[in-house]
């Protein structure tokens, strides 16, 4: 029997890994999920399988590769016959309880097709990706009716139709208010108190919940909307680093060069990529994102100081990580979505709170983890079934639990379509021709890019990505090896979720028992 009977999902949005402490070299200090680490074990190759939210996240949610799920950029919804955490959950009857972000778009098609009121038990949680909704805030724009955190805000006096806008991410400057989405106020504090913030909300919506539970077992995801954009961190945390060493601003030989990959150099022609272009911008804007990662980390150790006087860290697994990275101004971009480590390279830990994790505490761990293995490590931590023809993930318990000479994978995987993106257009690329895939060894990064030719990079000798040999000649047969196991990955996707294993395997060659005689002289 597994200790665990309680789950805590930490997710933060667009955190990268180089900036979490226990990582080293971190310019942030991040005492408290340096913590987690120090008790449970940190992935030192933690991979999402896409440098988008939406998709990412319906990677972690359902445990299958977006090439599977088919939610592949923010605005495609998740299929309605995709299973999640909260609908394997269901299935055993317990539920998964939502604090925060989700990025889930309901398939309206599929609801209006099969009859299923949107306002329904089933259709709130088919809209909810099957989270039991607590309080559910996308971020980066005002909350919907969805969240209580505008009326919440109202209610402390931000006197405002659009609080949101108005104080969060609202800032002053000599008595002038300004915005939060122009970059050049980003070192001014936001115009709500730190205790009324996005981060310190959702923290608290999480403890009450907690709380409330009593001695009953729960499943949480916490889900931050912060570090992502708008960059607005309130007082003191937006000044924790202002004048600060912000760490070094990568740049690489090919970068704007006609040698550059194709795809990489028409991202630079996005807003994010001309802005984050400037070295005085990345100087200006990383503090501020440098604060909002340290208030992330102080509520997260309030979490943790709740868990431990209530007695919860004995029975409770605790998965942090995040949705992706992104660049900073790293390579002369902005924002995320291409394959760099800086942007799918997360951080990843696991607090394993059974007997059988303590061999590992306090250790780092280099094989690699993917997020679609959320899922089936949560499942075996219940000592629930993993629906084996559905996940296509695997439980992490086997490592923190150090199961030993176990087979892993040898590779992670990632995706991108980029056919919402301007890059398109600047391409003259068709709607469906715009698909990228990665395959990340120990050795090297490939990456498929459709229609154009691939980016590959030797990370034994180039571990910072500076040079991309996707035409070096020299390396043909290294390319074409790759490309025959992305191949072989994407072959091997589980699509015939209709029915299960088993099912298969009690119907085939079963013709004869029903009286069927094919093809008999």
């Amino acid at each position: 029997m597994s200790a665990v009977r309680n789950v805590l999902f930490v997710m933060c949005d667009q955190l990268r890994r180089d900036f979490v402490s226990c990582y080293g070299g971190s310019t942030v200090a991040t005492p408290s999920i340096d913590r987690i680490a120090a008790a449970g074990v940190r992935f030192d190759n933690a991979f999402v399988q896409s440098g988008v939210c939406g998709p990412s996240r319906m990677s972690y949610y359902t445990g299958r590769y977006v090439a599977s799920h088919g939610a592949t950029w923010n605005l495609v919804p998740l299929s309605a016959a995709e299973w999640t955490l909260g609908d394997h959950l269901r299935s055993a009857g317990r539920s998964a309880a939502l604090c925060g972000k989700t990025h889930v778009l309901p398939d309206n098609e599929a609801l209006a097709r099969f009859g299923i009121e949107i306002e329904s038990e089933r259709g709130a949680l088919l809209r909810q990706g099957g989270f039991v909704v607590v309080d559910r805030y996308d971020g980066h724009t005002p909350p919907g009716p969805e969240s209580g955190y505008a009326d919440w805000l109202r209610a402390r006096g931000y006197d405002s139709a659009d609080p949101w806008n108005d104080f969060v991410i609202a800032v002053e400057d000599g008595g002038r208010v300004a915005s939060g989405w122009s970059l050049r106020n980003v070192h001014l504090p936001s115009r709500v108190k730190e205790e009324h913030s996005e981060t310190a909300y959702m923290t608290d919506l999480a403890l009450d919940w907690i709380r409330a539970r009593g001695e009953a077992a729960w499943v949480l995801h916490l889900s931050y909307v912060k570090p992502h954009w708008p960059y607005v961190a309130p007082s003191p945390f937006h000044r924790r680093y202002r004048g600060k060493p912000i760490g070094e601003i990568l740049r690489g030989p090919q970068d704007g060069t006609a040698d550059e990959h194709p795809v990489v150099r028409a991202y630079r022609g996005h807003d994010e990529c001309l802005t984050f272009a400037r070295d005085d911008v990345v100087r200006h804007v990383r503090p501020a994102y440098m604060g909002l990662v340290a208030q992330v980390d102080y509520h997260i150790g309030r979490l943790l100081d709740a868990l431990v006087a209530q007695g919860r860290m004995d029975d409770t697994l605790i998965v942090f990580t995040s949705d992706h990275g992104e660049f900073l101004g790293d390579r002369g971009l902005g924002e995320k979505e291409l394959f760099y480590d800086e942007v799918v390279r997360v951080p990843f830990v696991i607090y394993d709170p059974d007997p059988r994790a303590d061999a590992t505490r306090g250790s780092a761990d280099a094989r690699f983890v993917e997020g679609i293995d959320v899922v089936p490590t949560v499942l075996d931590a219940l000592g629930l079934p993993a629906a084996r023809h559905r996940i296509e993930g695997h439980s992490l318990l086997r490592l923190t639990r150090g199961e030993a000479g176990i087979a892993w994978r040898d590779a992670a995987f990632c995706e991108l379509d980029y056919g919402f993106r301007r890059a398109r257009r600047t391409l003259g690329r068709g709607l469906r021709d715009c698909r990228a895939y990665m395959l990340r060894t120990a050795q090297w990064k490939y990456v498929h890019w459709q229609g154009f030719r691939p980016q590959l990079f030797d990370l034994a000798a180039d571990p910072r990505e500076r040079f991309d040999l996707g035409a070096d000649p020299r390396l043909a047969a290294e390319r074409r090896a790759l490309h025959e196991g992305l191949f072989d990955w994407l072959a091997s996707r589980k699509r015939r979720t209709t029915v299960d294993d088993a099912r298969v395997e009690d119907r085939t060659d079963m013709h004869r028992r029903h009286g069927v005689h094919i093809g008999i002289w």
